[in-house]
């Protein structure tokens, strides 16, 4: 793509998000999210790949799909009361809708069916914004109207979709469904938390978006998107997969590493809540994650691969990824939490 064209679409992915940061209206919200949505379709169907464009359909028509509804949510919200405001949400049944198709934007459980077909037909760089930046518009506007939201509506959501993450990934082999699933089960974690504490629901956001990108950017330096490419890593570039295995346990949420930090507040939050049932079932719910990306680290550390001439290849390939960027995601994924006092006290204020 034409380095010119290809900053005219970034800086409309850069638009969108912050249009919708900014807005207390809800055209301009939705104004925000269409950008959004169209900035990226190019992105992913540059490859001229069947795959590739079927992909690109399925995520065009489920983006439409949510947009038009709450369009719709928000103009019958306008009707009833009119105001176009976000703070001013009255309606049990608007509320709801909206909910539900902030659910279908980010891919959450039960209308989570597209994300892991989306993903598995792009290529890591553009399912990286994906399963990242496209993630912030609507977070954005679920954390607005997170005082209106019915509590047992979102927790239905975020327990279902914690479990359908963890099910999902169990019997995968292609990295970037395993991250599909990966990103359903703490997008669950995140709105199971939004009704009782923002501010977690924000950390826990950032904190995935930090391993998320990790986990990208050391498949795309290994050059890996199966199970068994990842296998031959390790004669390869031994450093580089010793971190990708620690930034998937991060992933996972074992202590003590930075992805612990998280699951650790969310469930100290619900017990503070009365909901020591929720806090067992996220808790048990985890324990299917962890089993797919342990999986991972089985591959890459604990089986020796042939020495045959197609995996010594990629000795001879040069990689693109930026050395700096994933060597300051990865330090982040593995060390942050010896600083969640830090942190806490800093979300407070």
């Amino acid at each position: 793509m034409n380095p010119y064209v290809l900053t005219i679409f970034l800086l409309s992915l850069g638009l969108g998000t912050t249009l919708t940061f900014a807005s207390s209206h809800w055209l301009l919200a939705w104004m925000g999210l269409e950008i959004n949505t169209l900035a990226i379709i190019p992105l992913m169907a540059q490859q001229h790949h069947p795959r590739a464009v079927e992909a690109t359909t399925k995520y065009f028509l489920t983006q439409a799909t949510a947009a038009a509804v709450i369009l719709f949510a928000t103009t019958l919200n306008a009707w009833s009361t009119g105001e176009w405001a976000i703070h001013q949400m009255s309606s049990p049944a608007t509320i709801t809708i909206i909910m539900l198709a902030l659910s279908l934007k980010l891919g959450l459980a039960p209308t989570h069916f597209w994300l892991p077909e989306v993903l598995q037909g792009l290529n890591l760089t553009t399912g990286l914004i994906l399963s990242t930046w496209q993630k912030l518009a609507p977070f954005a506007l679920l954390l607005q109207i997170s005082p209106a939201l019915n509590s047992h509506l979102l927790i239905t959501i975020g327990l279902l979709s914690t479990f359908v993450g963890g099910w999902g990934g169990l019997n995968q082999t292609q990295l970037r469904k395993i991250l599909a699933y990966s990103s359903i089960a703490h997008l669950g974690w995140m709105v199971m938390i939004v009704k009782f504490a923002p501010s977690l629901t924000l950390l826990s956001l950032l904190i995935y978006i930090l391993m998320t990108t990790t986990a990208f950017l050391t498949f795309k330096t290994l050059s890996s998107t199966t199970m068994n490419i990842l296998a031959t890593s390790w004669t390869k570039t031994p450093v580089i997969t010793a971190l990708a295995a620690l930034a998937l346990l991060s992933l996972g949420g074992l202590p003590p590493l930075t992805g612990f930090m998280p699951k650790w507040l969310i469930l100290q939050e619900l017990v503070k809540q009365q909901l020591p049932l929720l806090a067992t079932l996220a808790a048990l719910s985890a324990l299917l994650s962890l089993y797919f990306y342990l999986r991972l680290c089985y591959a890459m550390a604990l089986t020796s691969s042939p020495n045959t001439l197609t995996a010594l290849l990629p000795w001879r390939l040069t990689q693109n990824t930026n050395p700096l960027l994933l060597s300051a995601t990865s330090m982040f994924s593995l060390m942050l939490l010896p600083l969640t006092p830090t942190i806490m006290t800093l979300l407070t204020y």
